[in-house]
């Protein structure tokens, strides 16, 4: 006897983790998905930490409305370092509708970049434009430590809900 279901029946349930950091404290290599909830109960265990991450949902704000779907963080802010200095990320602008972009996050002078760490709090680049030292791109740049070992990144996506 066969039975017909009316309706296909999946899950719809993702569960998002990130990992333990090595020992080194660094996250394990690759792109680590994340909700915005899960970059709290990692990343927020103490004030200077809180802080950024309410720079950083500023940042994710501005983002969000001009239809940005992805930011990868990376940084000391993603290490077991206590009190970072600040988080360093990049957002894909594809997709992104440029004129609802704060013209912020496209000056790419000394001077903007200043503004933008001072409003936001941390180091925000286009994922797809070149690092300078390097000519990688931010977020293959973001996958390496400064001796060139892999090491692994957090992705978020702005459109969320924080």
């Amino acid at each position: 006897m066969s039975v017909s279901l009316p309706f296909e029946r999946h899950n719809d349930i993702v569960v998002f983790v990130i990992p333990a950091l090595s020992s080194e404290g660094l996250l394990p290599p690759g792109i680590h998905a994340a909700t915005w909830q899960d970059v709290i109960d990692r990343f927020g265990w103490n004030a200077r930490r809180l802080s950024l991450l309410l720079g950083l949902s500023d940042a994710l704000t501005q983002l969000a409305s001009a239809g940005c779907s992805a930011i990868w963080l990376d940084g000391s802010f993603v290490t077991a370092k206590d009190v970072p200095g600040d988080y360093d990320a990049c957002w894909d602008p594809n997709g992104m509708d440029g004129s609802r972009l704060d013209p912020l996050f496209v000056d790419f002078s000394p001077a903007g970049r200043s503004l933008r760490k001072s409003r936001f709090l941390g180091d925000l680049f286009v994922s797809a434009h070149q690092e300078a030292g390097s000519g990688m791109t931010f977020v293959d740049f973001f996958q390496r430590t400064r001796d060139g070992a892999e090491k692994g990144i957090v992705l978020l996506n702005p459109q969320e809900p924080r």
